[in-house]
């Protein structure tokens, strides 16, 4: 009887500001600036609200199902990870004219040195079948006056839980791009005052591929590991758009020599 009740006057509310917000609508063409103004500060402030449910409730309700977290795994896998921006919604979903540093969600961000930035970013939900992920994340660059693109990617500190020089990271993707896009991979692993980095380039001819990380040839030190991320490095993107479908970074241990 409760929830019923609960039901009936959320209803009630919804028809009142249904209500309110079509005399609004009505009302802004002859009513003054003042109030127009006031009137657009809260449109906005409801717009943003309702942008976010539309924006989870569209995830929610298409295939790939968030949250079934499914990674592909080769033998002795013992640690996997998708970042978040290619398993669940991020803010900004999406931006034009996106400046250096710029965040997508807590995890990703974009860095350039345009001095007139004409790239774009949105999240799109993958519905392809083969896809694994709930989420890919979408680039339009146009006019492209700067000397480097890339996205920095973040690694749980859980990543570094166990790392040892034993081991392999292994880095796959899904990515389509509209014309050949040259791409590099480099694994950035701060342990005290140093950084290894491995850098790898991507063949991605082929829309789903892999690249891996020997950390036996480096000289990581296994008692200071502080923090790991991923730098995707794209090479002359003028003028293309590329979808990076999947992300996902695997560790296992090497085989003995």
């Amino acid at each position: 009887m409760f929830d019923r009740l609960r039901n009936i006057l959320a209803e009630f509310r919804h028809r009142q500001i249904l209500r309110f917000w079509s005399g609004g609508r009505e009302d802004a063409r002859n009513m003054p600036l003042s109030e127009l103004r006031n009137l657009r500060r809260k449109a906005n402030q409801i717009r943003r609200v309702v942008d976010t449910i539309n924006h989870v409730a569209v995830s929610r309700l298409t295939l790939p199902v968030i949250g079934s977290n499914a990674i592909r795994k080769p033998p002795r896998t013992e640690w996997a990870y998708r970042p978040q921006a290619w398993a669940g919604p991020v803010y900004p979903s999406g931006l034009a004219a996106v400046t250096s540093k710029q965040k997508i969600g807590d995890e990703v961000t974009i860095f350039h040195d345009c001095t007139q930035s004409e790239l774009a970013f949105r999240q799109v939900r993958n519905t392809h079948e083969e896809d694994f992920s709930p989420f890919g994340l979408r680039m339009d660059v146009f006019n492209f006056d700067g000397s480097f693109l890339s996205l920095a990617i973040e690694m749980p500190p859980e990543s570094l839980q166990g790392l040892k020089r034993s081991h392999l990271l292994r880095l796959d993707m899904i990515v389509e791009s509209e014309r050949a896009q040259e791409m590099f991979a480099r694994l950035n692993i701060r342990h005290g005052p140093n950084t290894e980095q491995i850098v790898r380039e991507l063949d991605i001819g082929a829309r789903s591929f892999w690249v891996e990380f020997d950390l036996y040839y480096t000289q990581f030190n296994e008692e200071r590991g502080d923090s790991m991320w991923v730098d995707l490095i794209f090479e002359g993107p003028s003028m293309n758009q590329v979808t990076i479908r999947d992300v996902t970074m695997i560790r296992r241990p090497r085989a003995s020599i």
